[in-house]
């Protein structure tokens, strides 16, 4: 007997098909990544994806801040149970980074598809300064620098950490190097604000 397929919500509908545009990405990249590849490879019609998302920047937008999101999460959380001192955050912020970086490689491909689109790279830029701020907010009890200077710092580390990630990711360099490496970076930069 033939059943009927459940009906998703549209909630549940667009969470599916982010995971599977993550698929998608994960195995052919994000140029493998449209609506019309989205709609077959999800079952759904290509009316369906095109109402969730519109255009394939809005859909790689839309992925990119999901992914966005989970890399944020998962360094709230480690730096949840981080123990006191710039050392220690500085290696959790790291190793929570690169972590990201190795068990979510479609964010950079991601990333890199959004570069190039003002729309989509206006939206890039947001989600940078977020991550900047949740760096910023986690080594403010460790810099006597005014807010805009770590600003600035975070800002600069993030860029090393992406280089330090693509290292990472093309085999030229280990986690612990990577971790470390950054680790130093962040440490350098406060020395002249850190509380001991």
């Amino acid at each position: 007997m033939a059943t009927t397929p459940t009906r998703l919500s549209k909630s549940a509908r667009r969470e599916q098909l982010l995971d599977t545009a993550v698929a998608i990405v994960r195995t052919q990249g994000a140029d493998g990544l449209t609506l019309v590849t989205l709609a077959e490879a999800a079952g759904v019609s290509r009316p369906i994806v095109y109402d969730h998302f519109g255009t394939r920047p809005g859909l790689l937008l839309a992925l990119y801040r999901r992914l966005d999101e989970r890399h944020r999460a998962s360094v709230t959380r480690a730096l949840q149970d981080a123990a006191p001192g710039v050392e220690e955050v500085a290696r959790v912020i790291s190793a929570a980074y690169f972590a990201c970086a190795t068990d979510m490689p479609e964010l950079n491909a991601v990333s890199a598809a959004l570069k190039g689109n003002p729309d989509m790279e206006a939206g890039g830029l947001e989600m940078t300064d977020t991550y900047v701020d949740l760096m910023a907010a986690a080594l403010r009890p460790y810099a006597h620098l005014e807010p805009d200077a770590l600003r600035l710092c975070c800002a600069g580390v993030l860029g090393a950490a992406d280089a330090l990630a693509a290292e990472l990711n093309r085999g030229r360099a280990s986690v612990d190097d990577v971790v470390t490496a950054l680790v130093g970076l962040i440490v350098g930069g406060l020395k002249t604000g850190t509380v001991s």
